[in-house]
């Protein structure tokens, strides 16, 4: 990478910020240009100085500030990239943010090769987020022994399974019709029986319980 990318630091712990500051501080390609610790603050930076990337801890976003935040990098078109940085992958914060277009999601368990790897790939432009294995060979059962609908990824047809690996990647439905060949209509059929099927609402629902599943809860 040629170029020197900029990056704004969010989190609610001084030594988060401090080590990851650290870290990209000591490459050549990465200039830190803020850091802080709550949302309205990093929307004010990323605001003023157009960032290449916005490394944030997803509870950062936990109050208002936050979603107006998450609402503001999607509805004005923000060149800023946004990177979740987070030991929580789980969470329904997490959930939020891939269904509303995070950029990158690292685990803060990654050794620092990783990460910076995984953000040089975001600002080139690509995606980082985590690819879920939709396990098919487990199906489980309650104490009574009766199958719980959430957890039964074998009532999936192939079809469904990957317009649900989609959407955890963080794609809208028309971003899927267009890689799928679909109509809107039809992704939303599927998507609709997917909701149906595992006794879920939404996509936020969707793509909560595809990372509780990823990460073995």
């Amino acid at each position: 990478m040629s170029r020197c990318v900029s990056v704004v630091i969010a989190d609610r712990h001084p030594v988060v910020l401090c080590g990851l500051k650290s870290i990209l501080s000591a490459e050549r390609d990465f200039a830190v240009v803020a850091t802080c610790r709550d949302a309205k603050t990093c929307m004010e930076i990323v605001r003023d100085r157009s960032p290449d990337l916005a490394v944030v801890d997803p509870f950062v976003l936990s109050d208002p500030s936050g979603r107006e935040l998450l609402a503001a990098i999607k509805s004005e078109h923000w060149r800023t990239r946004l990177v979740f940085f987070s030991s929580h992958l789980q969470s329904p914060d997490m959930a939020t943010a891939i269904v509303r277009g995070a950029h990158g999601v690292i685990p803060k368990a990654a050794p620092p090769e990783l990460l910076l790897r995984s953000l040089r790939e975001v600002a080139s432009g690509q995606r980082v987020l985590p690819r879920l294995i939709l396990d098919t060979s487990r199906p489980t059962e309650d104490k009574s022994g009766a199958r719980r609908p959430a957890e039964n990824w074998t009532a999936l047809t192939t079809r469904e399974r990957e317009i649900t690996q989609l959407v955890c990647e963080g794609l809208s439905d028309k971003e899927i019709s267009r890689q799928l060949h679909l109509s809107d209509g039809a992704i939303r059929a599927h998507l609709h029986r997917t909701y149906q099927k595992l006794a879920i609402d939404n996509r936020t629902m969707l793509v909560m319980w595809a990372l509780r599943d990823s990460s073995g809860t």
